[in-house]
């Protein structure tokens, strides 16, 4: 709930609009499948142990950690366990508050991390000091887009995870508590276009308007967007207004050039991801197929968006009798762009200087409250050093009001009223 300190302090400066964040996360609290799984799947279903750490890397995009046993001499963290696989908690997911050089790659507890990580009142408390009204967030454990799940060996125990998790994220964390100020994304059962998109249309029937999707399903063992294996799901959304939301790293494989390239080198490249699966949307024909269809590319930036699309249309115009795309792309790729896709930024100042090459009306603000990353506490003093060349009507859109329109929020920009579904529009 907002605090009358919190709210005095965002009133001092009411020339920047309140904030809506197309990209914070939430890490799951430990209770989130233990209270919503059927109870014989208690003990093997996700749950959290806490244990040593024996080795953690990171290097060349990959993460390799490694739990020790009880007693086992390192440092404590609490770990996700779920089948085969054991995931820490880390100082990265929830880096907040800490100073830089205090940032490292370390297993931590719950105790360790900043509670608006995991409870919903200290989300909005932090929210209302970072001037940030709503927020749209990603989850942690089940990856960027559930590919946790995905990777599953039993089929059904995933699908109830997936489902489980969507029930959490709509009803506690977006739930009443959040007043609103929390929007709800949701996951899919990669594995089968079908049931995705069966859960679209529950998820959507409640009032939800954005789901986790891979940038590059291939990277994930899935068939492309070049195919029409994604019809269902893309119909799905199509018909529901559903936005696909694709974040840096929703394919299992981040960006690197080299296996011993320092983790530095992809955080520099996270963006080549989302490039590459843009222009693989653009040429794939869905957007003339699906065409209600919008996806939006969370932690990408957006300075590098001009050229690609001015390359693009050389390549669909010049190269139209090889290259594969005269009979099913039938729109220069930059009308498509202006038409379907939405880049998110957090700290972009040369992509805002080329917002007129982009589409004022294709660029959402964020936050990436919790991790590394983050502009929190000062979202705001980054976006009024960024935007102070704009007019006031573009940086109201570019920081509220384009998210309000894609994610079918209320004129405050809120979801719902008191965590409530709305109606989906006609």
């Amino acid at each position: 709930m907002e605090t009358t300190e919190t709210m005095d302090a965002t009133e001092t400066s009411p020339t920047f609009p309140r904030i809506i964040s197309v990209d914070d996360h939430t890490v799951e609290p430990p209770h989130v499948w233990r209270d919503r799984l059927p109870s014989k799947y208690q003990d093997i279903g996700p749950r959290i142990l806490r244990a040593p750490v024996r080795s953690m890397s990171f290097v060349g995009g990959k993460f390799a950690p490694e739990m020790g046993a009880p007693g086992d001499d390192g440092p404590i963290a609490d770990w996700w366990v779920y089948e085969d696989l054991h995931r820490p908690l880390t100082r990265l997911d929830t880096a907040v508050g800490h100073s830089r050089d205090e940032i490292r790659l370390e297993g931590i507890t719950y105790e360790q991390m900043r509670p608006g990580s995991f409870s919903v009142p200290e989300r909005l408390a932090d929210m209302d000091v970072n001037h940030v009204q709503s927020a749209l967030c990603f989850p942690t454990f089940p990856r960027f887009c559930g590919q946790t799940f995905t990777e599953a060996k039993d089929r059904e125990l995933a699908l109830l995870s997936v489902r489980a998790y969507n029930d959490w994220m709509v009803e506690e964390w977006c739930g009443p508590r959040a007043h609103g100020r929390l929007i709800p994304l949701t996951l899919i059962p990669l594995w089968d276009p079908e049931l995705a998109a069966t859960e679209v249309r529950r998820n959507a029937a409640r009032g939800v308007r954005a789901v986790c999707f891979s940038e590059i399903p291939p990277h994930l063992g899935l068939p492309s967007i070049h195919t029409d294996h994604w019809d269902p799901f893309l119909r799905a959304c199509d018909e529901t207004g559903t936005v696909i939301a694709m974040h840096i790293g929703s394919s299992s494989k981040m960006p690197s050039t080299s296996p011993d390239a320092p983790p530095a080198v992809g955080s520099t490249i996270t963006f080549a991801n989302c490039c590459f699966s843009m222009v693989d949307w653009l040429m794939s024909g869905a957007f003339d197929r699906f065409p209600h269809l919008r996806i939006m590319y969370a932690e990408g930036q957006v300075g590098w968006i001009p050229y690609i699309l001015e390359r693009a249309d050389v390549v669909w115009e010049e190269n139209r009798a090889w290259g594969g795309v005269a009979d099913k792309v039938l729109r220069p790729p930059s009308e498509l762009f202006a038409d379907h896709v939405y880049g998110c930024f957090f700290d972009d100042a040369f992509g805002l200087k080329n917002l007129d090459a982009i589409g004022v009306g294709n660029v959402l603000y964020e936050t990436d409250y919790p991790h590394s990353d983050s502009t929190w506490p000062k979202s705001r003093e980054v976006g009024e050093s960024q935007m102070g060349h704009l007019a006031p009507d573009v940086v109201e859109r570019v920081v509220r009001g384009n998210a309000i329109e894609l994610l079918g929020l209320t004129g405050e920009g809120l979801w719902g009223a008191g965590g409530q579904a709305r109606p989906m529009a006609d």
